[in-house]
């Protein structure tokens, strides 16, 4: 008898990684016969927040072909549509619901509907943890995880790291970690009060394909790229330390003439009109709020890395994509550069790097948070350490003498289904 699966999270209509992964996912229990149900924010955050989260380049409809249903119900700004959603999730009678984690502003709704959930339906709660340690951290943020990951009966992480995040979250809860094991009755362990985290991987997407059609020389010409092709890819933000891959770079293009550097992304906080009066009051109140909440070490609203391009004078070996990318396009991208660089300060199991695999394009990454699971060090990419600019230019030049073989880049993704995924969830 298949299960019915209740994946809550951002739907398709959201632009990210996470709106990607809750879509992957959906798709992986289909697959394995599940009844699977997406419910969906209409809004995630603070209505205040001047950004807009709604993918409106994309066409392409990732779910046909499928049995999944979605609802978009639950806005963080209006408490009756959180009811609306535990009503809504207690009809379809699920014998799993899986809640997409990722942020501790949304501890609050969160935390409420998975209460109302556990005291009124015989269900399992898993919390999917993309990340505990918040990137932008604020002095609500503890407050906001306390209140949320109290609550579920089981977790899933994507990395070691953060199990001993949850650990030092709650020293006094007893977590058990399953890894590559069918995991016990969370019921027998609710009575212990005992709580199972499966430790899994952040899998490869599926949902974007090479072309085998592709021209690469064609492409490099269009977008004016040399040779030897490092690319960033994904939303501009401070952790993911585009201020260190253009200063490594620079280094690097100064002792090269046949190395380019790809950025293709929108700057995070620079998505609506700005001369529009509902954005410029925006800025101003969520400005405000930030100085109040937001440690000033972590806040990134005057952070403007492609300025450096400028400063250090090589704009003709840099090209620029700064807008949000079709997720028809993003092909393109990956199958024209020879490297993904990922320079984070800080890190999670990372969306790109999991694109990446399915291109098979060898990573460059820092030696933080999960990268050393999955990246081996010389032999399916390269590590830098962090914050230093002499050992990311190293790692550029160790590229470019002694490329990753691209089968080995293969082998790691191997390991990384959906497929597999899914099956961990059902518990088969």
């Amino acid at each position: 008898m298949s299960k019915k699966i209740v994946i809550f999270g951002p739907g398709p209509q959201f632009k990210g990684g996470i709106s990607n992964y809750t879509t992957s996912l959906a798709k992986a229990l289909d697959k394995l016969g599940s009844d699977v149900h997406i419910i969906s924010w209409t809004n995630q955050y603070p209505s205040i927040i001047p950004r807009d989260f709604i993918d409106r380049s994309s066409k392409k409809d990732f779910l046909i072909g499928t049995n999944i249903k979605v609802k978009y119900i639950t806005n963080y700004n209006n408490p009756f549509s959180w009811n609306k959603t535990v009503s809504v999730i207690k009809k379809i009678k699920p014998d799993i619901v899986v809640f997409q984690w990722a942020i501790a502003i949304q501890g609050l709704p969160m935390g409420y509907i998975t209460k109302r959930l556990t005291n009124s339906i015989n269900c399992e709660i898993i919390f999917d943890l993309h990340v505990i340690a918040q990137k932008e951290g604020s002095i609500i943020d503890k407050i906001m995880l306390n209140y949320a990951l109290s609550k579920p009966h089981t977790f899933i992480v994507h990395a070691l790291k953060t199990f001993k995040e949850l650990q030092s979250l709650f020293p006094d809860k007893e977590y058990l970690l399953v890894e590559n094991k069918k995991r016990a009755n969370y019921l027998s362990l609710k009575l212990n009060h005992q709580y199972q985290v499966i430790k899994l991987y952040h899998p490869v997407y599926d949902m974007f394909t090479p072309d085998p059609n592709f021209d690469k020389e064609k492409a490099k010409r269009e977008l004016d790229l040399r040779k030897n092709v490092f690319l960033f890819f994904g939303f501009i933000r401070m952790y993911k330390g585009l201020h260190n891959v253009i200063r490594s770079f620079a280094k690097l293009a100064k002792e090269r003439d046949d190395v380019s550097l790809l950025i293709v992304g929108e700057s995070f906080w620079n998505t609506l009109e700005s001369n529009k009066l509902s954005t410029k009051i925006k800025k101003s109140v969520f400005g405000l709020i930030k100085k109040i909440l937001v440690h000033k070490s972590d806040d990134e609203s005057s952070y403007r890395p492609l300025e450096l391009i400028d400063e250090y004078g090589i704009r003709d070996q840099v090209t620029v994509i700064n807008h949000y990318v079709p997720n028809e396009e993003v092909y393109e991208y990956f199958q024209v550069a020879d490297c993904n660089v990922l320079f984070y300060l800080v890190a999670t199991p990372s969306g790109v790097e999991s694109i990446s695999y399915n291109f098979k394009l060898p990573t460059i990454a820092t030696n933080v948070g999960h990268f050393p699971e999955t990246i081996k060090n010389g032999y399916n990419g390269y590590l830098a350490e962090p914050d230093n600019i002499e050992s990311m230019y190293n790692v550029m030049k160790e590229f470019l003498a002694n490329p990753i073989p691209r089968e080995r880049v293969e082998e790691q993704a191997r390991k990384m289904s959906w497929g597999n995924y899914a099956k961990s969830i059902l518990n088969i």
